[in-house]
């Protein structure tokens, strides 16, 4: 199929739209696996578990008193983690639907919250410009670390099996390595909102507000390939890899949503998309493992499931 023929780049037409939130979707998560759900968070201070194969809502979780600003599921999916303007890391049971952890410190809403791949440590980046990371195993709630490098807002972060990357509003990207115990920083020059490293850890995707998207060296700093065409000057648009990593995939505050090819970072068609949301597209997730199909989130209340057409 022609890329042009549907109303996303690179082919896919619209399956579902989720849309119980009252007010803008900040965050929406695949479930880890082949499962087929989805967690989304929003302004409205609630996080709504869906089933991304018939678009119905499964159930509400609203412990929040603020907005909701980040989603993190676990490796089992059996809990979740979430964040925002509480300046708590809220833990939950899925089955239950019951938070049976709050984990306080920060001194400001927290961005951002990322588990490891075990589940046993949880990362927060918050505006209060640090990063804690806490053992869920412990009874302290004391966190068992705390990076306090950036001056500004941590907007983004990563958990690796051995490395951390955050992004901050204070333009830097920073990469700590905790095997060998080393840091680096990396200035972007424009506050950085969202970081996503390659499966292989090689290359980390960067999405900044100056309308850039910029794939660099994850050891070296080096800026590999440049993606632009887009407007993202004042949220946070996250960005993601396509299928394959052979892509990247970003909404912008016009409602459109792009995608660029890997290596020579052109707009695929068409250029430019058309509008599929009414208002700003906050976040864009693929599915782990299903080639054909992603998520959009919009500050239009919206959550769309898009899909590649089956042409056989």
């Amino acid at each position: 199929m022609a890329p042009s023929r549907g109303p996303l780049p690179i082919a896919r037409t619209l399956h579902a739209t989720l849309s119980s939130h009252k007010g803008p979707v900040n965050v929406a998560r695949y479930s880890k696996g082949s499962a087929k759900y989805i967690m989304t968070g929003g302004q409205d201070r609630s996080v709504r578990l869906w089933n991304a194969t018939s678009g119905t809502e499964i159930k509400a979780f609203t412990a929040h008193g603020y907005e909701v600003l980040s989603l993190s599921i676990a490796h089992d999916n059996a809990q979740f983690a979430s964040s925002g303007g509480d300046r708590s890391v809220f833990v939950w049971d899925v089955a239950t639907g019951v938070t049976t952890r709050r984990i306080s410190g920060h001194m400001g809403k927290i961005y951002t919250v990322e588990y490891n791949d075990q589940a046993t440590v949880l990362a927060s980046g918050s505006f209060d410009t640090t990063v804690r990371l806490w053992d869920l195993r412990a009874m302290n709630r004391q966190p068992i670390q705390t990076l306090d490098d950036a001056t500004d807002a941590i907007q983004a972060l990563h958990v690796g099996s051995t490395y951390i990357v955050t992004g901050s509003i204070d333009g830097y990207v920073r990469t700590y390595d905790l095997r060998k115990g080393e840091f680096r920083s990396d200035f972007i020059g424009q506050a950085v909102t969202s970081v996503m490293p390659t499966q292989d850890a090689q290359t980390l995707l960067v999405t900044s507000l100056d309308s850039h998207i910029r794939l660099m060296d994850m050891y070296t700093g080096k800026m590999l390939n440049d993606f632009t065409g887009h407007l993202n000057a004042s949220y946070r648009c996250r960005a993601c890899f396509g299928h394959g990593e052979a892509t990247v995939v970003c909404g912008d505050e016009n409602g459109k949503v792009w995608a660029w090819d890997l290596l020579d970072a052109k707009p695929m068609p068409p250029n430019p998309p058309p509008k599929v949301h009414q208002k700003i597209v906050t976040w864009t997730e693929h599915h782990p493992t299903d080639a054909g199909e992603l998520i959009t989130a919009s500050a239009d209340g919206a959550v769309k499931i898009w899909k590649q057409p089956d042409l056989s």
